[in-house]
């Protein structure tokens, strides 16, 4: 028997039917043709593939990717909202869902009775939910509007309650979906620092979003799929750095054939040949090219591989037919060790587009390597900086 906050998925397979196609008599025959020849693949379309991980009481767990990629289906199935068609999941102990904005909330009643209900549901005594009314109604900050019924809130306020009574209503496994994006940046903060409060008790986190800040932030092992499948698994920092070497390559293929200004070669090193190291020189050079003479703004940026940079320099110059070459040097790169990528954008006098925000080149910094943040604090760039500690009596 597994101990309570045990998660274990063995060999997960879930499908769903297609989608509905055209009431065409056309369209009709071809589906007629198929289950003649025993053609079953057209008719389901595949969510979840063979997934398979295990997680322990306390232990947190992030599920990230592109949308269409299985995760909240796969956390869809740890809540018992449905169920896979093939494998076995086993989840011990009681769920705090929140997978999606007043998920577990039933709009015709108060906010008042939806704590009830939502307790009664995670098979606590009406004295315990009692007891914890008032931090929830609290952290929520709802004290006017707990009497109202929950269709007449927002939806700011529908994703407050339904995440305090998720979270203080002690669950021994927390599932959270995509669902902090509604509330404000304080409000979000809230939530994070009452996950690590939950976690800190004892509670499993199974944790699903497109801020890969907040994974890094708050899980310590991550999933990551890809149209129902497995691509990497293990520690956070590595799959995230995997995951955003994806989005790079993705963003590479399709960049735009109709641009004015091309990118013919970047080279990247310290500025004498050799690798760039944290806090040392970077020279980036490059040589652009136009089929007009043309007045323009060239925009650089260093990503982990995403479209967002951790920062963004420009430069105006007059890039021509015969191409220039350019450099752009930096004295004190703050990036610890890793792989980066530099993302190009152009734009003319006028401000319109000549050469689409795409990444131009990889490189990588060795040196210092990134501290792990506490767990709960949202590190938005990856920098290192100097820093010295002084000590007085």
């Amino acid at each position: 028997m597994l101990p309570d906050g045990s998660v274990t998925a063995s060999r997960i397979w879930k499908r769903f039917r297609s989608d509905r196609h055209r009431n065409l008599l056309r369209d009709e025959f071809a589906r007629i043709s198929h289950r003649l020849r025993g053609d079953t693949s057209t008719m389901w379309r595949w969510a979840v593939q063979d997934v398979s991980f295990e997680v322990k009481p306390g232990s947190s767990l992030a599920l990230i990717g592109a949308n269409g990629s299985g995760k909240s289906t796969m956390l869809k199935m740890l809540a018992g909202v449905m169920f896979p068609t093939y494998g076995s999941l086993e989840a011990t102990g009681r769920i705090g869902a929140l997978i999606e904005v007043r998920a577990g909330i039933h709009p015709d009643l108060t906010g008042r009775e939806n704590i009830f209900m939502f307790g009664s549901l995670l098979g606590l005594k009406r004295a315990d939910v009692r007891r914890r009314f008032d931090q929830i109604v609290e952290f929520a900050d709802l004290t006017e509007a707990i009497d109202r019924q929950v269709k007449f809130y927002s939806s700011g306020m529908g994703m407050r309650l339904a995440f305090a009574v998720a979270a203080f209503l002690e669950p021994d496994i927390l599932v959270v979906d995509e669902v902090l994006a509604v509330g404000d940046a304080t409000f979000q903060q809230r939530c994070l620092d009452r996950m690590r409060e939950v976690m800190a008790s004892g509670t499993t986190l199974l944790y699903v979003s497109h801020d890969l800040a907040t994974v890094e932030a708050m899980c310590n092992d991550a999933i990551w799929l890809d149209r129902g499948c497995v691509r990497a698994s293990g520690p956070t920092r590595e799959v995230i750095s995997q995951y955003r070497r994806s989005v790079e390559e993705s963003a590479k293929l399709h960049r735009e054939n109709a641009e004015v200004v091309t990118v013919d070669t970047v080279h990247i090193d310290d500025g004498s040949g050799r690798p760039v190291r944290s806090n040392g020189p970077a020279a980036i050079s490059m040589r652009l090219r136009a089929p007009d003479r043309l007045a323009a703004r060239v925009v650089l940026g260093i990503s982990e591989g995403s479209a967002s940079p951790v920062f963004v320099i420009e430069h105006e110059c007059e890039v021509t037919p015969e191409g220039l070459q350019v450099e752009c040097r930096i004295e004190h790169l703050p990036l610890p060790a890793g792989d980066f990528a530099v993302w190009c954008t152009v734009l003319d006098e006028s401000g319109r587009v000549a050469r689409a925000w795409t990444p131009v080149a990889d490189f990588s910094v060795e040196g210092i390597h990134l501290l792990q943040a506490p767990t709960g604090i949202v590190r938005l760039s990856p920098v290192v900086v100097d820093s010295s500690w002084h000590r007085t009596l």
